[in-house]
């Protein structure tokens, strides 16, 4: 008499299995995003490693009126080179804090990123972007997404909301830049070179991108 043998059953995967490896597949797919995205994390690290101590940048014993104009612009430009990335801390959190409290600016702004980068900036060259039923080139997608950012940026409550929260924390800035006196900051060759956290920006992190995007015009 035979007996009958149980079969294995596997449940088959959850949707947000599917979701997730699907998105994980999507990014590891783009290795311009993955270095760009390792790069960004290792110049922010660097440059976060060079911010300077909160307490000397509230040090009231510290504040004095500027003497001139001469002055002022002297002690920004000191104190720029000292707490620059204090100051940049600064302003993105200001401008993180109008976003914040503005729910559809801040989406329209995510999902703008979001199509620049996954529609154009590292999207495999071998992977069309269809929609409708009709393929776009990189050249189309390229304008629509010009098209698109100038629309957001000039036509819409977005522009004068960055650019306000902009103005704000360069005020902010300005303001503590010419009232700290910067005598007792002592600064080393490479903050009186300029280099921080523009250049790493501007340099490691963003060399990936810049590639991608040569290649593709």
């Amino acid at each position: 008499m035979s007996s009958s043998q149980t079969l294995p059953i596997l449940d088959p995967p959850s949707s947000s299995t599917t979701g997730n490896a699907t998105w994980s597949s999507a990014i590891s797919a783009t290795p311009a995003l993955r270095a760009f995205v390792a790069r960004l994390t290792d110049s922010t690290r660097r440059a976060f490693n060079r911010r300077r101590p909160w307490y000397e940048l509230i040090d009231r014993t510290a504040f004095s009126k500027p003497e001139s104009l001469t002055d002022a612009t002297s002690r920004i430009r000191k104190n720029f080179n000292y707490f620059r990335v204090n100051y940049m801390t600064l302003l993105t959190a200001v401008i993180a804090f109008s976003l914040i409290s503005h729910p559809f600016s801040l989406l329209t702004i995510v999902s703008l990123l979001g199509a620049w980068l996954f529609l154009y900036l590292f999207r495999p060259s071998d992977q069309p972007v269809v929609i409708g039923g009709r393929t776009f080139s990189d050249r189309e997608m390229l304008g629509i997404l010009l098209l698109l950012t100038i629309f957001v940026v000039f036509l819409t409550s977005v522009g004068s909301l960055l650019m306000s929260a902009a103005l704000i924390g360069l005020g902010i800035v300005c303001v503590h830049g010419a009232f700290r006196d910067p005598e007792d900051l002592f600064l080393d060759d490479q903050d009186m070179a300029g280099a921080g956290l523009f250049s790493s920006f501007s340099g490691a992190a963003t060399s990936a991108a810049v590639a991608d995007v040569m290649a593709r015009v």
